[in-house]
């Protein structure tokens, strides 16, 4: 299948338009379904310099960089792996390497190669704005009606990023060049063929399978994922809400792409990812035998998934300790014993 080509199967993703970014709907920012915002940034100064040129919207982003910030972290990697951002063959490590660079300094470099058809895949993945370019979401921002979302910028050329899971919402805006993302609901997870947990390329694990040669003889159970993929193509000022826990496949189509995201969490602070309850079962419980796992699968569906206020209701309220909800004092006090246990 030719690199930007629609996965056989994979049908559009909703589409609304005409919102105002400074209101989005709660009922369509919380509705846990994904949805293409056409032309919602649209008027950002930003999207207006992209659409000028690359260098005018280089230049437009050189305006706010902070020069006393931190280097970026810039992903490089050679021509022939096709802008496919992954392991190497055995995947003992990974076809990239990582630069440590100021932010003008890839912004230039990303002009240099804009017309060579043999460019290295460069990324500068995931740069907080607020530390990186101040200024820049005064002119550029959307209200999402959430506490301190995290804002985020994204920028490279013909990259390709993996199919993968992120546990926050998250609202991708294209300001420049034009995206391609995939899409598939969580319950994918056995029909697209995740990699390693625990030795990943950018933090989270990703999918095996090559989106523009999908292998499969190797991988026969992706053409089912197929079946459920949701696709969309993203011009400058359009955004896709992609919820929680949504695997996404993302594509830049351009010589210059720059993608600003928002991620923010329906759950309170102090709650730690649920990667790390996964990592600690597959330590504690996934290797048991299978009689006693079959009574943790018990245990976990009473005590975490079908909890409900019978579960410790029979224990006076001030001895329900764990069991009672959590807030923050308790959270920190059971992270504080956890610890304790692991480090024995």
């Amino acid at each position: 299948m030719p690199r930007g080509v629609d996965l056989p199967g994979a049908r559009p993703i909703e589409e609304r338009t005409g919102l105002d970014p400074r209101a989005l709907p709660q009922d369509l920012l919380h509705g846990g379904e994904p949805v293409v915002l056409r032309g919602v940034v649209a008027d950002w100064p930003m999207v207006r310099a992209a659409r000028e040129s690359a260098e005018t919207a280089v230049n437009y982003l050189r305006a706010f960089e902070r020069r006393d910030a931190p280097p970026v972290v810039a992903t490089v990697g050679p021509p022939e792996i096709g802008g496919r951002f992954f392991y190497n063959d055995d995947l003992s490590g990974f076809n990239f390497r990582q630069e440590h660079v100021p932010l003008h300094v890839a912004l230039n470099t990303l002009l240099r190669y804009a017309d060579d058809p043999a460019s290295p895949a460069i990324y500068v993945a995931s740069t907080t704005i607020d530390t990186w370019l101040p200024g820049f979401r005064a002119q550029n921002d959307v209200a999402l009606g959430v506490d301190e979302p995290l804002a985020s910028i994204w920028i490279g050329n013909r990259t390709r990023i993996a199919a993968h899971q992120d546990v926050p919402e998250n609202l991708a805006c294209v300001v420049a060049g034009r995206r391609r993302v995939t899409l598939f609901p969580p319950e994918q997870l056995r029909n697209l063929y995740i990699g390693p947990l625990d030795h990943t390329p950018a933090g989270q694990p990703i999918s095996l399978v090559d989106f523009a040669a999908p292998d499969l003889e190797r991988f026969p159970k992706f053409a089912q994922a197929c079946a459920h993929a949701r696709t969309a193509v993203l011009e400058p000022g359009d955004a896709v809400l992609i919820p929680s826990m949504w695997w996404h496949h993302m594509e830049g189509l351009e010589a210059f792409n720059v993608l600003v995201n928002y991620w923010w969490r329906q759950s309170p602070a102090w709650m730690d990812t649920p990667m790390n309850a996964l990592m600690l079962a597959i330590m504690t419980v996934r290797d048991l035998p299978p009689k006693q796992r079959a009574i943790w699968d018990d245990v976990f569906r009473h005590y975490v998934f079908g909890a409900d206020d019978a579960t410790a209701g029979h224990i006076p309220e001030a001895a329900q300790r764990v069991l009672a909800p959590l807030d923050d004092t308790r959270a920190r006090s059971l992270r504080a014993r956890l610890l304790q246990r692991l480090n024995r």
